[in-house]
């Protein structure tokens, strides 16, 4: 009679954000009939932990554990893959118990025809390129809710096509990586007036001085084809790099504080080819700024006092 194995998960991370590879393994194990749980370094006993980390910055775990480690993902080794018998399932989803059983996470694309320089995808995984199909994802149309994290999802055909068979269908999504506003033309933004966004929210990037007027001219084009539509203008949220010249990125990440249906998540930029990188303060400060909503929102960044006897201001008269 085969032994059943004991397996461990580690999130390296340590986000609340679903890790979807630990999630195809843990479905991948319990198919054998397997244990698995997170994993326990005071009180657990295990044959195979799997460790998973996707930021390269991120501080690998410590804790000691007497058996075979297998570490996986884009902040151990770019080249990483999942074994495609366990890559192509559908992630056992009870092992994060917040997630209710309507919520799906997964791609339907792999991949980037772009190169931006902090962006690892095109490396890791090439062109953009046809993954999977939603309702793979929806477990034939079960969860009907779905977090998709296709990097750049508009520039596929096939993942244009997907999108039309998700508005068809009435699934309520979150293309939760920032959308191309420049490939946003007007059968792009009819279909995306058509679908049922998850808190009504449309996401977009804005990294470079040019990308602003593209995507106000996406909102624009979306927001009057919901209009036609009967709908209520959307939410928008807008990923920008801090990155290089500060009057620039002032500039950036204060164009849109007026637009009360707007919100910004601002990064500063990493090398990961450069693991002894040091940010400054002024990006630590002015992403600390920006990622606060209601500072954001009230406060201009040359106002913001971060730490007692210091307004942003100074970075400004050096």
């Amino acid at each position: 009679m085969e032994v059943c194995m004991r397996i461990g998960l580690i999130d390296v991370d340590g986000t609340r954000f679903m890790n979807l590879a630990l999630g195809k393994i843990a479905a991948y194990h319990r198919s054998l009939g397997d244990s698995v749980e997170w994993a326990d370094p005071m009180f657990g006993s295990y044959d195979r932990v799997y460790a998973s980390k996707v930021f390269t910055f991120t501080p690998d775990f410590t804790d000691y554990y007497d058996c075979e480690v297998v570490k996986g993902g884009t902040g151990y080794d770019i080249h990483s893959r999942l074994p495609d018998e366990i890559d192509r399932l559908q992630p056992d989803y009870s092992i994060y118990p917040d997630i209710d059983s309507k919520t799906a996470y997964g791609f339907l694309t792999r991949g980037c025809p772009n190169k931006c320089k902090w962006c690892i995808v095109p490396l890791k995984e090439g062109n953009v390129h046809p993954y999977m199909d939603i309702d793979e994802i929806t477990i034939g149309g079960r969860r009907t809710n779905i977090t998709l994290m296709d990097n750049n999802v508009l520039a596929s055909d096939y993942g244009i096509a997907q999108l039309e068979k998700i508005a068809d269908k009435g699934y309520r999504i979150d293309l939760n990586q920032g959308n191309s506003a420049r490939l946003v033309n007007d059968e792009i933004a009819g279909l995306f007036a058509r679908i049922r966004w998850i808190g009504s929210m449309i996401r977009f990037a804005a990294d470079t001085p040019r990308q602003i007027a593209e995507v106000d001219e996406a909102m624009a084009r979306i927001d009057r084809y919901r209009e036609a539509l009967g709908k209520k203008p959307a939410q928008y949220l807008v990923y920008t790099m801090i990155d290089g010249d500060i009057n620039e990125c002032y500039e950036r990440l204060t164009y849109w504080r007026d637009n009360k249906r707007m919100r910004i998540v601002a990064q500063p930029f990493r090398d990961f080819n450069n693991p002894n990188q040091v940010i400054p303060q002024w990006q630590k400060d002015m992403a600390h700024w920006a990622n606060r909503r209601e500072l954001w929102a009230s406060c201009d960044f040359k106002q913001f006092k971060p730490r007692k006897d210091f307004e942003c201001s100074e970075y400004f008269n050096n």
